[in-house]
């Protein structure tokens, strides 16, 4: 199996995972160009998951195991519900990269409209797991990261001015044409940026496609924390909400990769009001926050444009016009977002 050397990795994980019986059975869960995600049942029914780089060359910063399974063990055990750690391999003879292996949590994963309608049927499930994604935020953003070993994960300050920079940067390089609504926006997020109120731990795409859930509307556990870092937690708050897409909003948000637009969710207003609850913090100007992110997710799928573009994705069929299409109105849906800055 691609990414799998299988006698190596059954023969480390049978010494280094306590109680892990061979011979195993391998399956992706899920692939593409991020982080890859195995599921491994042993002998006797037990199953864990493995997660390891892409294979081929990838940037160790942007893959790094080491500080996955750091952040993950860290918050094991606190309110905020993640996978337990069981081992972390860093001989790269074992599986041609560092990769670790935590427990296998039940749950689903919903990623459109048509999952929410399989997997969560229930409208006052819906409306509970709202107010979990809420409280599970909340939670986070009141870790102290120096209390629980992640102090040095990275820089605390200045978070919005590196990111904007970043952004711009890779939007630069990656631009396929000019685009003068995404230059007004970032124009605007620089002059506007607020001076950051609040400092913790940001997971970086906290959205219910990076969590497992039950019918029941109870979150059971938070994935994904490649892009964790340290710094303005409100970051997340507007990124949850500009992925929180309902029926009826202007653009009307894609059902196939927005699973609120099933309808019967909490609004955005009450993700707001909940969050100001759990935390007692203030949310005036969380507008800024939303035109970011809708800035960002821009910059970063120009880029993925452009990679489809250039013929290097593997995929000659995609529908690259959807791609361009959705840069454009990310862009001026951050203008809006800045626009009500002032309402």
């Amino acid at each position: 199996m691609k990414g799998i050397r299988p006698e190596s990795v059954s023969a480390w994980l049978s010494v280094h995972v306590a109680g892990a019986v061979a011979p195993f059975e391998f399956s992706l869960i899920t692939g593409g160009h991020s982080n890859l995600t195995y599921a491994v049942a042993g002998a006797d029914g037990r199953r864990f998951v493995l997660r390891r780089p892409p294979t081929g060359a990838v940037l160790a910063t942007a893959h790094d195991m080491r500080r996955e399974h750091r952040i993950l063990s860290a918050l094991w055990g606190s309110e905020v519900p993640v996978p337990q750690t069981l081992a972390l391999c860093k001989d790269e003879a074992v599986n041609d990269a560092p990769f670790y292996v935590m427990e296998f949590v039940d749950g689903a994963v919903l990623e459109s409209a048509a999952d929410a309608d399989r997997e969560v049927a229930d409208p006052a499930a819906r409306r509970r797991l709202g107010e979990r994604v809420i409280e599970v935020l909340g939670a986070l953003h009141s870790i102290d990261p120096d209390a629980v070993g992640l102090g040095d994960l990275g820089r605390k300050e200045a978070y919005l001015e590196r990111q904007l920079k970043r952004w711009k940067t890779q939007w630069e390089k990656s631009k396929t044409r000019d685009l003068s609504s995404m230059d007004r926006a970032y124009a605007l997020l620089v002059e506007r940026r607020p001076e950051q109120r609040y400092t913790g731990v940001v997971h970086g795409d906290y959205r219910l496609g990076n969590m497992l859930v039950d019918g029941g509307g109870e979150l059971r556990g938070v994935l994904d924390w490649e892009l964790c870092t340290l710094g303005d937690t409100l970051a997340d708050v507007g990124y949850l909400l500009d992925s929180w897409g309902l029926p009826g909003d202007e653009p009307a948000p894609d059902p196939t990769a927005t699973p609120t637009a099933a309808g019967g969710f909490a609004s955005r207003d009450e993700l707001l009001a909940d969050y100001a609850r759990v935390t007692g913090r203030d949310l005036d100007g969380i507008e800024y926050y939303q035109a970011f992110q809708y800035w960002r997710l821009a910059a970063i799928i120009e880029g993925v444009y452009s990679r489809y573009l250039k013929g290097v994705m593997g995929d000659p069929d995609a529908d690259t016009a959807a791609f361009r299409l959705r840069v454009e109105r990310l862009a001026e849906q951050s203008l809006d977002c800045l626009g009500r800055l002032d309402g």
